[in-house]
């Protein structure tokens, strides 16, 4: 018996039970439109995220102080030990482009005119090119020193009347003060710029460190805390200490050994001498490498740790085994994230293997049923000259039919699955169509696995008996 006539009879059998073959498949198909679907799923996921990082985006270095046993994400454990006289000399240094602080502040209100909005967050400070070309809508990048300020859509569409480049606001900080800052620039989306924002939509607003974080900072003593959003400063909140007091209380702190990092920076920050910028410490800062090229991207990384790490920068004093520098890129940021989603990836997949395990159950006792209701097509089979590899070959195609059909259905149920899910969440499509061979020799596996004992049994018919069952 040829392949042909094999697959003909198989196909006929399979057809002339439409429901019980449609339910033994059934295990297939959920199993394989499982594994599509959320792989399919996890893999927009990852372009969608990995699509917010610019070209210009993949040459900063994100980085913070923290003790190197805390893993919780960018920042996490961060403590205020980079001055700005260290980010200025990190700039200097050969191979980084540009370094700058990066300091959400603590705000009330903004105002446009007469309207005013609450704005409890998502005013960021940072430095010029943090706010990159291609990322504008209209207008152009802040400067430092300025006050002046970039919005992001959402931010602009608060008011009645949309903000526009050439506006006026007013921002309300933590402390009550006011500040006025003139709009030079939209952003092109209202997405995070980078992994310390997050990705999500959300009302930002981007001005320069200088001057709205240094004065804040300065008015506040150094108690502004990027990480956590406390103020720490010792009697400097109320603005009621006198410049000796200040001093003493420095002198108190920086007297002892051993003060933790947080203390000792604050404590730097309490000095009388130290105005303006210099009296800004920042949690978390962002260092510019000279192009995108992997060997720039690490000459950057290796010549900031140098000089943070060494007796020359301010950050230095507080650096140790409990606190260590880290500056990491967006990618390197967005792994967790992808291991995340890779655990997910085989938790589902390990799932969809146990739906595996019972459509090929389903197989098997689909395929025993078939032997025996078949039994005396066996003995007629054989009667007239079929060879028990014929018969074997027979059953197997029907099983191997049975799996791949299943297969080949499981994978479009899965990839329209992953469609609605990746149009529903609003994530760029992208199908994994490697998984597609992946899911057809799948099929056949589990179609030859589950019937190669039915068929081995069939094929074992004794041919007498088999004409004489009823």
């Amino acid at each position: 018996m040829g392949p042909l006539e094999s697959l003909r009879l198989s196909w006929r059998s399979i057809a002339g039970h439409k429901l019980r073959s449609g339910l033994t498949m059934l295990g297939v198909i959920i199993g394989i439109a499982a594994v599509i679907a959320f792989v399919t799923l996890g893999a927009s996921l990852q372009a969608g995220v990995i699509g917010d990082i610019s070209p210009d985006d993949q040459r900063n270095l994100y980085g913070w102080a923290a003790d190197p046993d805390v893993e919780a994400g960018p920042g996490a454990g961060a403590q205020p030990v980079f001055s700005q006289n260290d980010l200025d000399a990190v700039g200097d240094l050969e191979d980084v482009e540009a370094a700058y602080g990066y300091a959400p502040l603590q705000t009330q209100t903004i105002s446009d005119g007469n309207e005013t909005v609450p704005q409890g967050d998502g005013v960021v400070a940072s430095g010029s090119s943090y706010i990159r070309a291609d990322t504008l809508e209209a207008g152009e990048q802040f400067e430092s020193g300025e006050e002046q300020a970039v919005l992001n859509p959402a931010a602009a569409g608060q008011f009645e009347e949309d903000v526009e480049v050439g506006d006026e606001l007013t921002i309300t900080l933590l402390t009550g003060q006011q500040v006025e800052t003139e709009v030079v620039g939209i952003t092109d989306t209202s997405e995070g710029l980078s992994p310390f924002e997050g990705f999500e939509n959300s009302p930002r607003v981007y001005v320069p460190t200088e001057p709205y974080y240094t004065e804040q900072a300065a008015e506040m003593g150094g108690g502004q805390q990027e990480g956590d959003g406390e103020q720490t400063g010792d009697g400097q909140q109320d603005g009621e200490q006198t410049g000796d007091e200040q001093q003493a209380d420095g002198d108190q702190q920086n007297g002892g050994e051993g003060d933790d990092p947080q203390t000792a920076a604050l404590a730097m920050q309490d000095e009388p001498e130290a105005e303006g910028a210099d009296d800004a410490w920042f949690t978390a800062i962002i260092v510019e490498a000279e192009s995108t090229d992997e060997e720039a991207i690490e000459d950057a990384r290796d010549a900031a740790t140098a000089y943070l790490e060494s007796d020359e920068s301010d950050a230095g004093e507080f650096l140790g085994d409990d606190l260590v520098v880290s500056l990491e890129t967006s990618t390197e940021l967005l792994q967790q994230l992808q291991d995340i989603l890779s655990l997910l990836q085989n938790f589902i997949v390990g799932i969809a293997a146990i739906s595996l395990l019972v459509g090929s159950i389903g197989i098997a006792n689909i395929m025993l049923v078939s032997v025996t209701e078949r039994t005396r097509e066996i003995g007629i089979m054989k009667a007239v000259g079929a060879q028990n590899r014929d018969v074997l070959g027979l059953f197997l195609m029907e099983s191997v039919i049975l799996g791949l059909v299943g297969a080949v259905l499981g994978t479009a149920l899965g990839f329209a699955a992953g469609y609605l899910g990746a149009w529903y969440i609003g994530l760029p499509l992208v199908y994994p169509l490697e998984y597609v061979v992946l899911a057809v020799v799948v099929g056949i596996l589990v179609g030859v696995v589950s019937g190669l004992y039915p068929a081995w049994r069939a094929a074992r018919t004794d041919p007498i008996d088999a004409l004489r069952y009823e």
